[in-house]
């Protein structure tokens, strides 16, 4: 439990040296703007609108916002509420799920994911379970908050609603058949919250540094925090925290399956010296076996960018990689 950064960095001034990311990588005193111009889609305007919004979203950021998506504010905000409860719970009680092994499918931990064999640590502690199907899920998530089951089974519902909401869209935009993004490409749902504590100097670390998402879709509730920044014609830009929007970006696989037409968009998180902040996420993967390939009416004339591969397999790659957008596509990549 002394490793979560939460729990020690309240009384320190000093940022820890396996804490310090090299030069070209940390954000350093370089002020990131807010972009105003990443696509902000009202679910609630006409079909044909929406569709084409999302669509051009997909293909020149990779990221979206969304607002009027059916995800009622009492929910967000009750699920927000949870999860700072479950951060501000005592030691003891977070000690039951802290763990540093990988194959529990409930566990807090700080910074990454393999924390043991890390040389920089990422300034956030996190919380992951899988959440679908939630019944079969359920019983291993935490039982405190006394009502956090109830509240984020709910939530994790409505978000997996609205995420299949996202793929039908971009399914009907690509022109793929109907039912395309079924179980065997949406089979996992993972529901990862994050604490980036206050850092007494954000220019030397990150909350998360450069990547892209691995999975299909992830659909990210930013909280009122500024944090997240996105990679765009090698510029950073800032994503700007709404009130009950939801975040969307494309990962990996839905790169792939559109033979490139759509963008996975490299992004990184940010500290902090003023407040904490919470945000909670949630993945959208195909199942560990199902094979990957680019859509056969993604590819008409054009030859395929990518290869069949299994998801578990790319998975395996990308944490050998260690998110490295470049040297994990790379592998999958046809040679011409």
């Amino acid at each position: 439990m002394a490793k979560l950064v939460s729990t020690w960095s309240k009384t320190t001034q000093i940022i820890p040296e396996n804490y310090i990311f090299p030069v070209d990588e940390r954000p350093g005193s370089v002020d990131v703007p807010l972009c105003q111009n990443i696509p902000l889609i009202d679910l609630s305007t006409s079909h044909s609108q929406t569709l084409q919004e999302i669509l051009h979203a997909c293909q020149e950021f990779g990221f979206f916002q969304v607002i009027n998506h059916g995800v009622s504010k009492d929910l967000i905000d009750d699920t927000m509420e949870v999860f700072k409860e479950f951060f501000n719970m005592p030691n003891e009680e977070k000690e039951k799920l802290y763990s540093n092994d990988q194959t529990k499918t409930c566990k807090l931990y700080t910074s990454g994911y393999n924390y043991l064999n890390e040389e920089i640590h990422f300034w956030r502690d996190n919380l992951r379970h899988p959440c679908h199907p939630v019944d079969e899920c359920v019983h291993s998530w935490p039982v405190k908050p006394n009502n956090y089951r109830d509240i984020v089974g709910k939530y994790s519902l409505e978000v997996r609603k609205l995420s299949l909401r996202m793929l039908e869209l971009i399914r009907e935009g690509l022109g793929l058949e109907p039912g395309y993004f079924g179980e065997e490409l949406t089979g996992n749902q993972l529901l990862s919250i994050n604490l980036y504590p206050r850092c007494p100097d954000p220019d030397l670390t990150l909350g998360l540094p450069k990547h892209a998402d691995p999975n299909i879709i992830t659909v990210l509730l930013q909280g009122s925090v500024y944090g997240l920044q996105v990679l765009k014609d090698e510029q950073w830009l800032g994503v700007e925290p709404l009130p009950n929007a939801f975040v969307v970006n494309i990962g990996h696989q839905l790169q792939i399956i559109s033979n490139g037409k759509l963008r996975s968009a490299e992004h990184r998180v940010v500290t902090n010296s003023r407040e904490a902040r919470t945000t909670i996420v949630s993945f959208i993967s195909p199942c560990m076996d199902t094979v990957v390939a680019p859509a056969k009416s993604m590819i008409g004339i054009d030859v395929p960018l990518f290869r069949r591969f299994k998801f578990k397999d790319f998975l395996k790659l990308y944490e050998e990689k260690k998110g490295d957008t470049e040297a994990v596509m790379e592998v999958y990549k046809i040679k011409s």
